[in-house]
């Protein structure tokens, strides 16, 4: 490997460690190599030198004839590994997402207004933008620069995106081609009990709001209709930004998880018509608890 390569290795390892951390890249996700190559516009070839030494530090592990995944427990010390601390509304990601929210930049940008307005190099503003890219709230011009895309912004939109969720969530349980997966129901079941069991402060902010997205994800795939997923996926895209700013508290956590485990309780009883009525209640007993933060973010705009 020259050194070139060596150079962009350690990079793409950092990048994917910093993913990791912030729940971007969920645990025990399988890490799919040329998708990864593809996200960063790179060759294969350090993308899988970033994932050994990933696997080295235990960040990852690699299963035979399957590839790389997320291990489901990370070192304690991982966070010290990481070159750039745990992104906090300090970091220009999350700046760049308040303007956005605020209204307080244009819909479309440049690499140059990034780097002046955040203070930041050339490649540190690509890095940002394709972040923002990956978790769907902007795109890339057909010319120069990138585009902002629309997003919940107002503590109306916001409940309009959980009182579309209550509609579907619910109701692709009752699909004629729902089947249940004991194995998801395993995965998420393991993951709740992980996270009540973890002291506070294990898992950062974005981890517990990716954790709560997986979980929602994997229950309306089990309908069976790739429409509800799809329309799921977008409304997660859309609501993330208002969600960032809603911050997580133990009170909080314990209250989801535990209404989670409730779900899957009755989904493994076979009471489907019992567990889609647990889970509209358990998304309208979500956004009232996230109401009084998103008003408080409705008044600093």
């Amino acid at each position: 490997m020259n050194k070139r390569d060596s150079g962009v290795t350690g990079k793409l390892a950092r990048q994917l460690l910093q993913e990791v951390l912030t729940g971007q890249r969920r645990l025990g996700e399988r890490l799919n190599v040329k998708i990864i190559s593809e996200e960063y516009k790179v060759s294969r070839t350090p993308v899988n030198a970033a994932l050994v030494e990933l696997e080295r530090m235990k960040i990852v592990y690699r299963e035979p004839n399957k590839g790389f995944f997320v291990c489901e427990v990370l070192p304690e010390d991982v966070n010290e590994w990481s070159e750039s601390p745990i992104l906090s509304e300090a970091d220009p990601y999350h700046c760049l997402a308040n303007d956005w929210l605020r209204d307080s930049i244009p819909e479309t940008v440049t690499e140059q207004l990034i780097r002046e307005r955040y203070s930041i190099t050339k490649s540190k503003a690509i890095d940002i933008m394709n972040r923002a890219m990956r978790e769907g709230w902007a795109e890339r011009n057909a010319g120069y620069g990138w585009h902002l895309l629309a997003v919940a912004k107002t503590t109306e939109a916001f409940s309009e995106l959980y009182r579309f969720r209550m509609a579907i969530e619910p109701a692709a349980l009752l699909e004629p081609t729902f089947t249940l997966n004991r194995q998801v129901i395993n995965e998420q079941r393991s993951i709740q009990n992980r996270i009540l069991s973890a002291p506070e402060g294990t898992f950062t902010d974005e981890q517990i709001l990716g954790f709560g997205a997986l979980f929602h994800e994997e229950l309306i795939k089990l309908s069976g209709n790739p429409y509800f997923l799809m329309a799921l996926q977008r409304v997660n895209k859309m609501r993330k930004l208002m969600e960032y700013k809603a911050k997580v508290n133990r009170d909080r956590i314990v209250a989801n998880c535990t209404e989670h485990l409730e779900i899957l309780d009755l989904l493994e009883e076979g009471k489907i018509v019992e567990a889609s009525y647990a889970l509209r209640q358990h998304l309208s007993a979500t956004l009232n608890r996230k109401a009084s933060h998103t008003q408080v973010w409705d008044q600093e705009k």
